[in-house]
């Protein structure tokens, strides 16, 4: 591959990758090119769906990203389903620990098709808004906050946290709402691990925010406690995301399913 490289590289007179220690970036004309050759690449799939007919059997595979809690407990029933509905169909998931992570997957040809949840622009990338959550106090049965449905600002200043690491979603929209009620949080501990932040609540080690679908079963089992702060609502947008242009057939059946679904994704967002 690299002497093909090489090759195309003298053919064009530009070089295509800067190379360096700890990898290659694509130049300003490797990126040209990439272009091209990713339209080639979607006209020769394109044609030969049309050559094949459109009445052959939907096989393929779709490579799917999303953060490791979103896989979890709010896509697996919907991915359940899409494959006894598609069973040609390989369905792959690809866990993340970040949205922008998510993002770079689709974008780098890693995934086919990642749900982010942050706002999400590149030329290159088509974005569409799915469903919407929403993040609530979390705290243990035990707590003195526990038997509240509302609690204010002020009465959580002296709690201790339990949040997400930096670079989450759920960090980022915790962060805002911390700054915009000029809160400085006391931090229990940080995790990445849904399960084990929820675990640590029910120790009555802190408090956090969570997505409210993250944590109904716990709810209605008697192990958390949802809170609301004040009139504050934490809602985030979630997006699908894929890379713009032709996309093989069970991909795009994929895309078509989710749309279909979206009401369910927003009633399993709202913890229904």
């Amino acid at each position: 591959v690299s002497h093909q490289i090489k090759a195309l590289e003298i053919e064009l007179g530009e070089p295509l990758f800067i190379r360096a220690k700890r990898g290659v970036v694509l130049t300003s004309a490797g990126k040209v090119a990439l272009e091209y050759a990713v339209r080639i690449l979607d006209e020769a799939e394109e044609m030969k769906e049309t050559v094949a007919g459109r009445e052959a059997a939907l096989t393929g595979r779709v490579r799917v990203a999303a953060a490791t809690q979103a896989l979890v407990f709010l896509f697996s029933p919907i991915f359940e389903s899409f494959m006894q509905e598609n069973e040609g169909v390989e369905l792959l998931f690809r866990t993340t620990v970040s949205t922008e992570q998510t993002v770079n997957d689709v974008l780098n040809g890693t995934a086919d098709i990642g749900f982010a949840s942050m706002p999400t622009y590149s030329p290159t990338l088509s974005v569409t808004e799915v469903f919407e959550d929403e993040l609530v106090l979390v705290a243990g049965t035990t707590h003195r906050l526990a038997n509240l449905k509302k609690v204010t600002t002020a009465e959580l200043k002296k709690e201790k946290w339990i949040i997400f690491e930096r670079g989450s979603s759920i960090r980022r929209t915790t962060d805002k709402f911390f700054a915009k009620v000029g809160l400085e949080p006391e931090k229990a501990l940080e995790s990445n691990d849904t399960y084990f932040i929820k675990l640590m609540i029910q120790k009555g080690l802190g408090v956090s925010l969570l997505p409210i679908w993250a944590i109904s079963e716990e709810v209605k089992a008697g192990k958390l406690a949802q809170i609301r702060i004040g009139n504050d609502e934490l809602k985030r947008f979630i997006s699908m995301v894929s890379l713009k242009g032709f996309q093989p057939a069970p991909t795009r059946q994929f895309i078509s399913y989710i749309l279909s679904q979206k009401e369910q994704l927003n009633d399993l967002a709202a913890g229904k």
